[in-house]
């Protein structure tokens, strides 16, 4: 009897692949202004007050499209980090199951999401580096931004000075370490509360894997807002680290940019720009479900 049984985790790495591409640009379309105001938060905390402060002096100064800065990146490569991680994902539940129709438990499915986050990293990590250069520079000419006062002109443009001052390491793949370390309990809560509140609001003997849209959005929101309970801290230290004209120096240093904020500004500098971050992964992580969800289900007679 399958009711409540999750379907073959083997689909085709292919479908997970289109299926997660789809997912990706439905989240960056849907949470890039919200994701641009937590960025500047976090690098810039001097400059705003609050969310709303960052949301109208951003508008009125630089225009309502400077929401959109550093879009271009994340809408091209997202489809291939998504597709990636949503592939890793199922590979690693497949790796776990002992029967066709298993239902893993939690834990289980927060293992296999870890492993998924730190694999994708490999993707992630340039693609939000660029993402989050052309969203902390202001105005569209050069101008004094701390350490870095060059405008870029966009992802590539962005891409190539960093390849050409710092190599490819240092440069493109800038703080790949924070962003494994950030992906690993970010993707463990993403993946097991988006299928715990999917179980949960399953009707009895119904089947988690045929809910309707609604439903989807819901258990969705609730695996982003999840991800960021999870990893949040690591975020900022990411974003900073990202951020800053010169590569970071040792190889801990993800834990000795931790304790210079935390020396800076205190506890509070670890929960700079959550909320507008919060708010934007409902609708943005129920959209990356619900649009794979929906995606594989209709690859699935292929």
């Amino acid at each position: 009897m399958s009711d409540l049984k999750n379907p073959p985790t083997t689909k085709g790495g292919w479908k997970d692949f289109i299926a997660g591409s789809f997912a990706g640009m439905a989240q960056v379309s849907v949470g890039q202004p919200l994701d641009t105001i937590k960025v500047r938060l976090q690098v810039d905390p001097l400059r705003y007050k609050g969310p709303m402060d960052c949301l109208i002096k951003t508008v009125n100064q630089e225009g309502p499209l400077a929401l959109y800065k550093g879009m271009a990146s994340p809408l091209v490569g997202i489809g291939a980090v998504n597709a990636l991680l949503f592939a890793t994902y199922s590979r690693l539940k497949s790796i776990q199951t002992s029967a066709l129709d298993e239902q893993l438990p939690l834990y289980k499915i927060a293992i296999a999401g870890a492993g998924a986050g730190a694999v994708n990293s490999v993707l992630s990590s340039p693609v939000e580096l660029l993402k989050i250069k052309m969203q902390a520079q202001y105005g569209s000419s050069k101008v004094s931004i701390g350490n870095n006062a060059l405008i870029y002109k966009g992802p590539i443009d962005c891409a190539q000075h960093l390849i050409r001052e710092f190599g490819i390491r240092n440069g493109l793949f800038r703080g790949f370490w924070v962003t494994v370390v950030r992906e690993i309990p970010g993707y463990a809560g993403f993946y097991s509360g988006f299928e715990f509140v999917k179980r949960k609001i399953t009707p009895d003997k119904g089947n988690p894997n045929d809910l309707p849209p609604g439903k989807l959005m819901i258990a969705g929101a609730f695996g982003g807002v999840s991800y960021w309970l999870c990893c949040y801290p690591l975020d900022v230290v990411k974003s900073i680290v990202q951020n800053q004209h010169n590569p970071p120096k040792g190889l801990f240093y993800v834990f000795t940019t931790f304790k210079m904020i935390y020396k800076k500004e205190g506890a509070q500098a670890f929960t700079r720009g959550i909320t507008p971050t919060i708010l934007r992964s409902i609708p943005a992580a129920g959209a990356t479900f619900t649009v794979y969800e929906l995606a594989m289900r209709m690859l699935q007679p292929f």
